[in-house]
């Protein structure tokens, strides 16, 4: 069984990550398109030669292995939608269960812009996450949506909601984990994974109290058109 979870950056991705792993059935790939990613589009991000060099670039190599059949075990799949460019093809996701994590944009955009520069909405993942939304949909199944506020207030809430949508069984154990390291930690884990790696449980996100810069503020609204589209089908919401 296959899970793609789509997510942008900045919203529990990898504590969620942590959540699957801690499951005795599961086994989970950290952002399996990110070479692919900054081979195509040259993107300075930290590591970049790196992450380049050690993982998987070829596209149809890379679809082969995400989408192969696991057995009975779970490959629970992180995957940024930024990662998925326009001409990368996109018919593959109908052989797993597609599952999309969303936060409030300005909660986004406030933590994205203290290391990173925001160039576009794409940076963020929010247009690519509502095509790949209707995607799913045209394919002909149905998507589930997380919101990150919510795992981070109600973990085991949502995640009892999360596996009840999934067929599968609910385990207490995705809501604690041991601090540290992993092994299926990618390499970028050195630059971003400080928080999720000292960490044993969701943490409650803290609100950013500050307004948006100004100059975000159009990226803002398109991203909370998107936001609120999808927000409005969230599997609490039910």
């Amino acid at each position: 069984m296959n899970i793609y979870m789509w997510s942008g950056p900045r919203n529990l991705s990898t504590a969620l990550m942590r959540s699957f792993e801690n499951r005795e059935d599961t086994e989970v790939w950290d952002e399996p398109l990110y070479a692919y990613y900054l081979k195509e589009t040259k993107k300075k991000h930290p590591l970049a030669k790196n992450i380049i060099n050690t993982y998987e670039t070829n596209i149809d190599k890379l679809i082969s292995e995400i989408t192969k059949y696991v057995g009975k075990k779970i490959l629970y799949q992180k995957h940024m939608t930024h990662h998925m460019l326009s001409k990368t093809p996109k018919d593959w996701i109908k052989k797993g269960i597609n599952c999309f994590l969303v936060r409030d944009p300005k909660e986004v955009i406030q933590s994205y812009i203290k290391k990173n520069k925001l160039n576009n909405s794409d940076d963020i993942g929010f247009p690519m996450q509502i095509k790949l939304f209707n995607l799913v949909k045209k394919l002909g199944s149905k998507p589930i949506i997380i919101n990150a506020e919510d795992l981070s207030s109600n973990p085991q809430k949502v995640l009892i909601s999360l596996c009840k949508n999934l067929h599968i069984p609910f385990s207490k154990k995705m809501l604690n984990w041991p601090k540290g390291k992993r092994k299926s930690d990618g390499i970028w884990e050195k630059i971003w994974y400080q928080n999720v790696q000292s960490s044993t449980k969701f943490e409650k996100l803290k609100k950013n109290q500050g307004e948006i810069p100004r100059k975000y503020k159009d990226i803002y609204f398109e991203c909370l058109d998107i936001y609120n589209k999808l927000n409005k089908l969230n599997i609490l919401n039910e």
